[in-house]
Parts: C-alpha cells; sequence; structure tokens
C-alpha cells in the first residue's frame, strides 16, 4: 500500500515538473475550481458580522407549534409504522445503528445541550459541533455544487454558501440517506437544504438558522422549520468521545440493544 503511494506521489512530482518547464508562470488561481486551502485574504473578514464566541440552542417555547415535515408514500408508511411500534414497546424501539453514530443533516443543527461554533476562514465558514465533535465545511469561495455523479453522499452534505449582506446563504445537497428529518422520519437521495443564517436585528447575541429542506420523493412540499441560539463570550467547546461512554452494544445484523 506504501508503495503505491510512493508511485503515486513520484508520478505527481513528475507531472508538475513538467507542468513547470512547459508553463513557469501558470497561476494556481486560474484553475476552474477553487483551491481547497486558498491563501491569504484574511483581511475581508473584519467586514463579515461577528458571530465570534460560541452558541447554544434556545429550545422552543413551551406549547409552541412548529412545523413538521409532510412527508409522502413509502416515507410516510413508514414512519407511520414507526410510531405505532414506539407505542406499542413504550420507546423501546431498536436503533438501526451506533448512538456514537452523529445525526448528521438536518438533525445536528438542533442538538440541544452541546454549543457550536463559527469558524471565518477565506473562502469558507467552518462550523465545529461539541457534539461528537463533528463539523461542517460551507465555502464561500464562489465554487459550484460538483456534478451529481462525481459527488459522494455524506453526512453533511456538500455546502455552497455566500454572503447576503450580514446573512449567509447555505445551499447543501448529497446526503447519506441515514439521516433522519425527524425521529423515525427517513428522506431520499434527493434532499436539497437551504439555509439562512443571520444575527437577529437588534440582538447582536441571537443567531438563527432559517432552514428550507426540499425532497420531491419524500416530501409533499418543502419543510420550512427555524433554529435559535444564544452566544457566550467566555465559555469553550469540550471534547466530546462518545465511545468513552458508549453502553448501548450493536448486535451482528447491526442493531443497538439496551442496558
Amino acid at each position: 500500500m506504501k508503495a503505491r503511494y510512493l508511485l503515486a506521489a513520484a508520478l505527481a512530482s513528475v507531472a508538475c515538473a513538467g507542468a513547470a518547464l512547459t508553463n513557469s508562470s501558470a497561476d494556481p488561481s486560474d484553475h476552474a475550481y477553487p483551491a481547497a486551502f486558498p491563501k491569504g485574504h484574511y483581511g475581508a473578514l473584519n467586514a463579515l458580522p461577528d458571530w465570534g464566541g460560541i452558541w447554544t440552542l434556545n429550545f422552543p417555547a413551551r406549547g409552541a407549534k412548529r412545523e413538521q415535515p409532510a412527508l409522502k408514500g413509502k416515507y410516510l408508511a413508514d414512519y407511520q409504522g414507526w410510531v405505532r411500534e414506539v407505542k406499542a414497546t413504550k420507546g423501546n424501539v431498536p436503533h438501526e445503528g451506533s448512538y456514537c453514530r452523529p445525526p448528521g443533516m438536518p438533525g445536528i443543527m438542533g442538538v440541544g445541550q452541546y454549543p457550536i461554533e463559527f469558524l471565518f476562514t477565506p473562502g469558507r465558514v467552518t462550523i465545529h459541533f461539541e457534539a461528537w465533535m463533528q463539523w461542517r465545511n460551507i465555502f464561500t469561495d464562489g465554487r459550484k455544487h460538483p456534478d451529481p455523479d462525481d459527488l459522494d453522499d455524506t453526512f453533511y452534505g456538500n455546502s455552497i454558501g455566500h454572503w447576503d449582506g450580514g446573512t449567509l446563504v447555505v445551499d447543501s445537497i448529497g446526503f447519506k440517506t441515514i439521516t433522519q428529518l425527524g425521529m423515525g422520519m427517513q428522506h431520499s437521495d434527493q434532499m436539497h437544504i437551504i439555509e439562512r443564517m443571520h444575527l437577529v436585528e437588534g440582538d447582536p447575541n441571537t443567531l438563527v438558522d432559517e432552514m428550507t429542506v426540499e425532497d420531491p420523493v419524500a416530501l409533499e412540499k418543502p419543510w420550512h422549520t427555524s433554529f435559535t441560539y444564544h452566544r457566550s463570550r467566555d465559555m469553550n467547546l469540550l471534547e466530546f468521545i462518545c465511545e468513552e461512554n458508549n453502553r448501548n452494544p450493536v448486535n451482528a445484523q447491526g442493531q443497538t440493544g439496551f442496558e
């Protein structure tokens, strides 16, 4: 395996050397696809809104009504079956994966007691989650989504964004179907999420993520939901090691049991 990597590195070095000889004036910034790690330009970040500190989810007020996903077809039938099983077993429904598996999108944005932080770097906004020590990359360097045939589905999808004044507009596709819209609510590989993240006008310590979820296969209509967070300036994210306290065993069939 190491020999393969060494050979690949050697071939890449030869190719680069050849390119340098034939076009010594080539500028990496001329490539159509932006660099994954752009150099410099940190000064422009000062013009962005102040999202420093860490942010903790505000739970909805008691009795507040939230729009629910309007599932259809197989997805609705599967959810209704899940609800019947929950009632029949008083909530002891088998979990189809390890409890150390993160929820992915959109659920990770609504995790309660574990805060998040935003990191601004040139061409990218990174959301760092204390829960499961996860992160989301939102590219703001002008790139487009990859061709669907070249896109590997992930827990957090492929996210591209741009700034509309003080609002970060995020467009995400390419999600694993093992993530859920809500407990027992599955989605298809066609799920598409648009987010508008911004500070509340007149309240710089409250941030809102307005989310629209589209899925022509699983949903009757787009699902609109939002999350609000309050800021802390004097706290830091803590280390989260799920396996250190994972008390729910997984059997040979991949189902999580109870202890």
